[in-house]
């Protein structure tokens, strides 16, 4: 009985031994790969991504590239524009086409395509302008230009401030997260900045 004990107790001393030290060397190599390689496993944490990454990604670099052909056509219409009007298009502008090009790049390094089938879904690209408001946008005077446009930004940036809010809440990629942030307050920003222009023009 005695001898019986004692064995199990070994067993069991020796099992929780083994796990601890598979614990450790499990922590050890994990650390050191780490501490060795630090810039690779940031590089490869920024780069975690899920499918809902993909989809924010892939919807809103047409929303962005839209937005700025939009401001295109206001800023060709030349002086006859309201001046508030014109800067706020090159601001729209200024921010987001690197962000084109940061989408561009994050779905090439996940292999993903820069077009998908939620591209060409209205219901699920909130706020996109169609072929008939973008030609009356590129049709209209430059006075009433500023308000068409306006009116369109403001319906255009609630789109992409309720994709960019679904990214920050199922997204996992930590710089598409942080730009989905960056959209929801500059943005929001800018649609409240929109009304009260319309409201005073």
């Amino acid at each position: 009985m005695h001898t019986i004990t004692t064995r199990t107790l070994a067993i069991a001393a020796a099992l929780t031994l083994g796990l601890t030290l598979a614990g450790c060397s499990t922590g050890n190599s994990g650390s050191d790969t780490g501490s060795s390689s630090s810039s690779t496993s940031a590089a490869s944490a920024a780069s975690a991504h899920n499918d809902q990454d993909v989809m924010f990604a892939q919807m809103m670099l047409p929303h962005h590239k839209q937005a700025v052909e939009m401001s295109d056509m206001l800023l060709a219409k030349g002086s006859g524009v309201d001046t508030d009007v014109t800067t706020l298009a090159k601001q729209i502008k200024a921010e987001q086409s690197p962000e084109i090009k940061q989408l561009t790049s994050w779905l090439q390094g996940w292999g993903e395509p820069t077009e998908s089938e939620h591209s060409g879904m209205g219901h699920s690209m909130s706020g996109m302008m169609s072929d008939s408001d973008m030609s009356d946008l590129d049709q209209a005077s430059a006075k009433d230009a500023a308000k068409l446009y306006l009116e369109q930004m403001v319906q255009h940036h609630k789109g992409a401030v309720d994709m960019a809010k679904t990214e920050v809440d199922k997204g996992k990629n930590t710089d598409a997260i942080a730009m989905a942030k960056s959209i929801v307050s500059s943005q929001t920003e800018q649609i409240t900045q929109m009304q009260d222009m319309l409201a005073s023009l």
